[in-house]
């Protein structure tokens, strides 16, 4: 397969290093910073899909290149789908995820159901056109933080059929259960498709 080459259009280094541990060598990924493409872009809008489609598309305007964005909320059962599409911002627009989970445990204290799922939107531009892939992990909110890798909310997430938060887990173990694995399995799938 010849390797194709994608921006992903984000400015956080976490995502990135995750999307490359998935990915391994069979796509060329260039980050925003290694494109110097120096924007913040805004995620205004309330779903996951057109906040992952503004960012691919803001980034393909751009450059006119192949590019992929993806936006991804934690949505918790007892909160009705909280925070959901605000995950990042939950506490404010800092962007401060110990922030994001004192108030994520405080609206939780005394609740039974901790079911929640981390849910990932895709979005591809791929020869002009975008195309959407979706990956979801099912889990549960823990009492208290656990766990020093990962970002995010990964310190009291614990994935179905795991004992372990993602926060305790390497990158290779995270990628078992990852939303972001599953939703780039399929970007991999659709361009091998595309390109044989």
């Amino acid at each position: 397969m010849i390797k194709p080459t994608l921006i992903f259009a984000t400015n956080n280094e976490h995502k990135v290093e995750e999307i490359r541990g998935i990915i391994g060598d069979d796509i060329i990924l260039v980050s925003l910073k290694e494109a110097e493409i120096d924007i913040d872009i805004p995620e205004p809008y309330d779903t996951l899909k057109a906040n992952a489609s503004e960012k691919s598309r803001t980034i393909h305007k751009l450059t006119k290149q192949n590019c992929f964005s993806e936006d991804t909320g934690l949505e918790v059962a007892a909160l009705r789908g909280e925070p959901g599409v605000k995950s990042a911002r939950y506490a404010g627009d800092e962007k401060n995820f110990q922030a994001n989970i004192d108030k994520l445990l405080a609206k939780l204290k005394g609740e039974e159901n901790r079911s929640a799922k981390f849910r990932t939107v895709i979005s591809l531009i791929w020869n002009n056109e975008e195309f959407l892939f979706e990956g979801v992990s099912e889990g549960k909110i823990i009492n208290e933080k656990r766990g020093k890798y990962g970002f995010g909310y990964d310190p009291v997430f614990v994935p179905d059929e795991s004992e372990k938060t993602f926060a305790e887990m390497t990158l290779d173990e995270k990628n078992k259960f990852s939303h972001r694995r599953e939703a780039m399995d399929k970007l991999i799938s659709f361009l091998k498709d595309s390109i044989y």
